[in-house]
């Protein structure tokens, strides 16, 4: 099942290596949470948990995912409180970015026909977000979504479909409001 995962293809998440793979990057996430001030402790640990960590990333705990070996973090970004990343599919962060608190990357999604979500079947999306992207506090960004470098989204709003680079963006789902000059 991690293979076809992987490939983004629909799997069944209560496989026995995807389950391992869940509980070691809890328990990473346990230790990390709770490291209180200790920088290098928690540089270690998001080390170990992430697929790539770039220099001079920050990630305030709290901070929650599913497996972490698909996420990478380009380097100088900061990731503030509560963040959830739902790491199913890859989730490339690229550098200098702004995730305010609680923001969540959701590349996890569910069929939408009934009979194969009610037996369990999932797949992912991978999400991208550029270059000094921000996204303001409690913005979601759905399955396979790409943000362009530097553009802006607002608190609150929902991404449901690929944003440009250089613009702002916010709204439920958010809407290009205007070009960054």
């Amino acid at each position: 099942m991690k293979e076809r995962m992987l490939r983004g293809e629909l799997y069944l998440a209560d496989d026995p290596e995807l389950v391992s793979s869940r509980a070691r990057a809890r328990a990473l996430l346990d230790r990390y949470n709770d490291t209180g001030q200790t920088k290098e402790e928690r540089e270690r640990l998001l080390r170990e948990l992430l697929g790539d960590v770039a220099d001079g990333v920050v990630v305030v705990p709290t901070f929650r995912c599913d497996y972490g070996s698909q996420i990478s973090i380009g380097s100088g970004t900061f990731v503030n409180y509560d963040c959830v990343m739902l790491d199913v599919a890859p989730i490339r962060i690229g550098a200098a970015c702004q995730l305010a608190t609680r923001v969540q990357l959701l590349a996890a999604t569910h069929p939408v026909d009934p009979e194969p979500r009610r037996e369990g079947w999932e797949y992912g999306l991978p999400i991208t977000l550029g270059d000094n992207v921000w996204l303001g506090g409690g913005v979601i960004v759905c399955p396979g979504v790409t943000i362009g470098d530097d553009t802006v989204v607002g608190a609150g709003a929902v991404v449901t479909r690929n944003l440009p680079a250089g613009v702002v963006a916010f709204g439920v789902p958010a809407v290009v409001q205007r070009e960054i000059a």
